[in-house]
């Protein structure tokens, strides 16, 4: 299980049913971005007297907690991730698969482009959307 996203819970006085802490444990162990249908099979996997509903309810509450960040990559299902370092992410449209990444020169660009409009930047979320090229062997 996360500890780091655990203690993050506690931190923000969350209260940590059995129930939870399998939740939570989910989250922060997962290294792809799962929606709420995905935590739920892999919570139940774990305890099976989980219900969806109870997955729904503490996503909720995670997320107003601001703990775990909602995505949204515009399939029509929220994903969810642990909060935490900024990375953007890059979204193969064949597949579904989202790769995290971060770019030190996208990063100052973005913060000279709000400069240059006469704003601050505060907080910024940027998704790409592509296609694997073809492999050229040779």
């Amino acid at each position: 299980m996360s500890l780091a996203l655990l203690e993050k819970c506690l931190s923000r006085g969350i209260r940590m049913t059995s129930q939870r802490q399998v939740i939570v444990g989910v989250i922060g162990d997962s290294e792809d971005h799962p929606d709420v249908d995905e935590l739920y099979r892999r919570a139940v996997h774990e305890d099976s007297t989980i219900s969806i509903a109870t997955v729904y309810r503490t996503v909720k509450l995670l997320e107003e907690a601001g703990v775990i960040d909602r995505l949204e990559f515009g399939d029509g299902r929220a994903r969810y991730e642990e909060s935490g370092e900024h990375h953007e992410h890059l979204v193969d449209v064949e597949t579904g698969e989202v790769i995290e990444f971060y770019h030190a020169e996208l990063e100052a660009l973005k913060e000279q482009i709000a400069r240059e409009m006469g704003y601050e930047l505060v907080d910024h979320r940027l998704e790409l959307f592509g296609r694997k090229l073809p492999s050229v062997d040779g």
